[in-house]
């Protein structure tokens, strides 16, 4: 599999233009995909799907939301709200110049059913992994758990066998990809041990209160593009019932056994999913 080639380019927030990085397989002029990944992950999680794309002659981008990757750190932990990322997404768009075809992983998937809910969005279709327009508290309490801390790791097999435990619910994957995962997931301190990629303070906005449910039906009641819904089968956030009611209303569907929240793409039925609904 070859390897991505990484991009930057600068977008302006709070008065000053920070980097958004991104990655891109497949030839430049190809019709382009854009995947936007997790709350804690960033662009490298596509990997195996991007390289599946790009040889059907896709041009993939998989972006590292601010705060993650490559991307520059926000001057302020508020600022990691929708509205921001956004922003930032709709820079990268710009840039881009065409319509786009969307693969939404959870908080990247919340970012496009936004978009795409927006008039005129420059959006052909979309692949929302792992997340609806109703998203319960009881899922949210879960990721809260686990994220706005940083542990320090003495290696990277320390951080991997972290990561193992936490996405357990990622599915199926081989040693070659957690390993993949870790080395990505990963930023070196000045003290020589590893800390996670991510700014700790993405967290805030989860946990400065109480949790509700998130409602986004307004939202999907205004989208207009073609969309396929992934759902792992355990998932705890992408609940069967909003799973059903999506494809009531209209979504093509495709689900992970053996996954939770929320499944990688990485295995050969979603590929080949995700694949054929892009190509029509």
């Amino acid at each position: 599999m070859s390897e991505p080639v990484r991009h930057e380019r600068r977008w302006l927030v709070e008065g000053a233009f920070l980097r958004l990085s991104w990655w891109e397989w497949g030839p430049a002029s190809g019709q382009p995909v854009l995947c936007v990944h997790g709350l804690t992950r960033q662009g490298r999680d596509f990997d195996v799907i991007a390289a599946a794309l790009a040889a059907d002659g896709r041009r993939v981008l998989a972006v590292d939301l601010p705060g993650r990757g490559h991307s520059d750190w926000l001057p302020r932990g508020e600022l990691y709200v929708y509205p921001t990322y956004l922003i930032a997404l709709s820079h990268l768009m710009a840039a881009i110049g065409e319509e786009v075809d969307w693969i939404g992983t959870s908080l990247g998937g919340i970012c496009g059913m936004l978009a795409a809910a927006a008039k005129d969005a420059p959006i052909r279709r979309m692949v929302i992994n792992d997340v609806g327009p109703l998203i319960p508290a009881s899922a949210l309490a879960r990721i809260r758990d686990y994220i706005g801390w940083q542990p320090r790791f003495d290696g990277l097999e320390e951080l991997e066998a972290h990561l193992r435990k936490v996405h357990a619910p990622f599915g199926a994957l081989s040693d070659d990809e957690w390993r993949a995962m870790a080395a990505h997931s990963s930023r070196r301190l000045p003290d020589g041990k590893l800390a996670f990629h991510y700014d700790p303070a993405i967290a805030g906005p989860v946990k400065s209160g109480p949790l509700e449910d998130v409602e986004l039906w307004p939202a999907w009641a205004q989208i207009r593009c073609p969309m396929l819904v992934v759902r792992g089968a355990d998932s705890d956030l992408l609940l069967p019932e909003t799973f059903a009611r999506m494809q009531a209303e209209g979504a093509a569907t495709h689900e992970v056994e053996g996954a939770g929240h929320a499944p990688m793409l990485n295995d050969a039925g979603s590929i080949a999913a995700v694949r054929a609904f892009l190509a029509a």
